[in-house]
């Protein structure tokens, strides 16, 4: 017992117990393989990586060639008074350190435009690069370097109360997407062949009280459900008025005492309960025909990744086996039922979904024969969690930085549809752009000296009408916005900072892990109010 108590792996599962219960063993895998790069070591990115490395994650490099300063002390609580004047990457790098010995820290003493020049290929080595304080050229440098390598890049800013982020990634596919409500997957409205024979073992009126009372409540909409069809054409309930009545049907099925006075049947007040969610006709929702459609799925070659071949061998599935529907989930919910038919339904779902995952298996198998890859490429684990996720596909595609800074490409329709609520969040966008036109052409933010903060709200204004005027937008941003940009001075809060570095934390552990959806493209977060938006710019 005393080496068990010692041993890593009991110890790292006490450590990680709720995010383990999370994303799983292998989510925590693939984020402690991960290597995710900070540049600069702001407050805001700070928070970020301490928010990765309290879970665990691999390593972290941060990259900054900046001193500590006194205004760093006094927003950064990861920067000691005594550092300053000492190097900021070293600095907090050491102290971020200390917050989980199994992470693996290291710092790199120079600034992103340096390594850019000399050492472009530095950046290929991490999973996700996190930038914070960046100018807009410098920005726009890496974005380029990063999207030809294919790797993710996590902008994130806070500007006073404003939190800004930018997910700038080519492709970014996810199988486990974990949706926050989804219908169980039990095709009543086309049962397979031994859920029918399952069923038909049952009989309703020859059952004693208690066999009746414990029938699983998806039997009972299965019989019923096949006595609703004989007298409606073979069609299934579809509105509203339709499963009132079908709701009618099984309520008259509940057994009556002598009196006539319908008895306590737990299972028929869950079944009734249930007919909306679970009378759904069986489809492959839209997300998922988008993915079977893509290109990528269609033109595989040697270079494809897992992800797109098991796209293919679903797609065939769907084409064949399937008949038009996705591999079986096979799992059911937990209902009101005796231990041993309810273990025997559940049983005839995972049957079914076994055959249908080795169905999708021997597709693989084929397409990866025909592309000349290693049968091993692809693990059966892998296809039984891509045939248990099939209806939860999701594919992130975001458009380079670069384009969105190109007046003629930018989205200049959503832009003007959204400014034209005069308390959107789009209004910060367009000043957090209009403060990076400002740094071009002065070198520094408004607001940074008090005796020019009037000129400098003057000069932010126009630069954010040159904005505008360049994406043909003519709605009107109230001037408070701007005059609360020339008050903040670029000073960076830490409460914002601490916010923003969360869920930036958030998106990075979703690109890592390749779970949960990560938002697509931009954040933006208004402090004073509490509020925060999405869009795709």
């Amino acid at each position: 017992m005393a080496a068990l108590r010692g041993s890593p792996v009991i110890d790292k599962a006490k450590k990680y117990d709720r995010q383990l219960r999370l994303w799983g063993d292998h989510g925590q895998a693939a984020l402690e393989s991960a290597h995710v790069c900070l540049i600069n070591a702001t407050a805001t990115g700070t928070e970020t990586l301490k928010n990765l490395i309290l879970p665990g994650v691999g390593s972290f490099t941060i990259v900054d060639g900046s001193k500590v300063r006194g205004e760093d002390v006094g927003n950064n609580f990861f920067l000691m008074k005594d550092s300053i004047g000492q190097a900021r990457a070293q600095v907090a790098a050491e102290l971020l350190q200390e917050l989980n010995s199994d992470v693996r820290g290291d710092f790199v003493e120079e600034s992103v435009e340096q390594l850019l020049e000399n050492n472009p290929r530095f950046f290929q080595t991490f999973s996700v690069v996190i930038a914070t304080d960046l100018p807009e050229r410098t920005l726009l440098d890496l974005a380029g370097v990063l999207w030809n390598e294919g790797i993710p890049l996590l902008v994130c800013r806070c500007y006073g109360f404003i939190g800004y982020m930018r997910l700038a990634v080519k492709e970014h596919t996810v199988v486990e997407s974990h949706p926050d409500s989804a219908h169980d997957d039990l095709r009543l409205d086309r049962p397979f062949p031994s859920l029918v024979e399952f069923a038909d073992t049952f009989d309703l009126s020859a059952m004693s009280k208690q066999d009746h009372m414990h029938t699983p409540y998806l039997i009972l909409l299965y019989k019923f459900l096949s006595k609703w069809k004989e007298e409606h054409g073979g069609e299934m309930p579809k509105n509203y008025r339709e499963k009132t009545a079908f709701k009618e049907l099984l309520r008259d099925g509940i057994r009556k005492n002598k009196d006539g006075i319908p008895e306590a049947e737990e299972n028929f007040d869950e079944a009734i309960k249930a007919v909306n969610a679970t009378l759904v006709a069986t489809r492959v929702p839209s997300q998922v025909r988008d993915i079977f459609n893509d290109s990528s799925c269609s033109n595989l070659n040697a270079e494809s990744s897992n992800f797109w071949i098991l796209a293919q061998a679903v797609k065939q599935f769907v084409e064949n086996e399937g008949s038009g529907a996705l591999p079986l989930r096979g799992s059911i919910p937990d209902m009101t039922a005796d231990s041993k038919r309810y273990i025997q339904l559940q049983n005839v779902y995972l049957e079914q979904a076994r055959q249908d995952v080795s169905a999708v298996s021997t597709r693989v198998q084929q397409i990866l024969t025909s592309l000349g890859k290693s049968p091993d490429c692809v693990p059966d684990s892998e296809v039984r969690m891509f045939c248990k996720n099939a209806s939860f596909l999701r594919l992130v595609r975001c458009r380079p930085l670069e384009e969105e800074h190109m007046a003629q490409k930018a989205n200049v329709g959503d832009i003007a549809m959204n400014l034209e609520n005069p308390d959107s969040e789009m209004c910060l966008y367009v000043a957090l752009r209009a403060v990076d036109r400002f740094f071009r052409q002065y070198n520094r933010y408004p607001g940074w000296y008090d005796d020019q903060t009037e000129d400098d709200f003057g000069r932010l204004k126009a630069c954010a009408n040159s904005l505008q005027h360049e994406w043909n937008v003519t709605a009107s941003i109230k001037e408070d916005y701007f005059r609360e940009i020339c008050r903040y001075g670029a000073a960076e809060l830490h409460s914002v900072a601490a916010f923003i570095g969360g869920v930036a934390a958030q998106e990075v552990i979703k690109l890592v892990t390749h779970q949960f959806v990560p938002f697509c493209n931009t954040f933006i977060y208004n402090g004073i109010n509490g509020s925060s938006a999405t869009y795709q710019l």
